[in-house]
């Protein structure tokens, strides 16, 4: 696991080594103190979050820890039949794929695979859509993660899902060519930029 001292991070940010330390003693960065001789450390990870919520641009050297698989996508729908119709169309267009049957599995998925995106169904039992989206942009390292919903559920309860966080929306019935032309638009948008459908 890389770490980094106050002293990097000052230098990463440009600015003095006391607002670092600050900025761990006010809880806004995330550190530990190594034992015996108090200095701080930042993981890697930690970095990246508080950059990310302050909307602060990642050093070049860094975006490789960014890295996902850009062309794997998560499909995550209770409904199996679903979730393999929209499998096929994905395969078909040439995209690596994973399915997750609830929220739980879907945010140990995300972790571990780092897609580039996740379908999402809304209405799923214990943990629904809307809070996988909000583990998606709370969590570092798949903060970034595209997040397509894709309910049979009426406008207002899509325009929440945007709202907490997705950042399009399809609604069932769609057609095959809706769900590529979506997913196409989406990956090829800059991050950060919201595509609504």
């Amino acid at each position: 696991m890389k770490t980094f001292s106050t002293g990097d991070i000052a230098k990463y940010c440009d600015v003095n080594l006391r607002t670092v330390i600050r900025w761990i003693d006010k809880g806004e960065l995330e550190g530990f103190k190594l034992p015996g001789r108090g200095n701080n450390r930042v993981t890697e990870e930690a970095f990246l979050a508080f950059l990310h919520r302050h909307n602060i641009p990642v050093p070049d050297d860094l975006r490789e820890v960014e890295v996902v698989n850009s062309n794997r996508i998560l499909i995550v729908d209770d409904e199996v039949q679903i979730a393999k119709a929209i499998q096929r169309v994905l395969r078909g267009a040439g995209y690596e794929t994973a399915l997750a049957q609830d929220g739980f599995r879907a945010g140990s998925r995300l972790v571990k695979d780092k897609p580039a995106l996740m379908t999402l169904d809304l209405s799923m039992p214990g943990i629904d859509g809307y809070e996988v989206i909000k583990f998606v942009r709370e969590t570092p390292g798949i903060c970034h993660t595209r997040i397509l919903v894709i309910s049979a559920l009426e406008d207002d309860k899509l325009q929440e899902a945007l709202e907490v966080g997705a950042d399009a929306y399809l609604q069932k019935p769609f057609a095959n060519s809706e769900l590529l032309a979506s997913i196409e638009k989406m990956l090829e948008s800059p991050q950060g930029l919201i595509v609504n459908n």
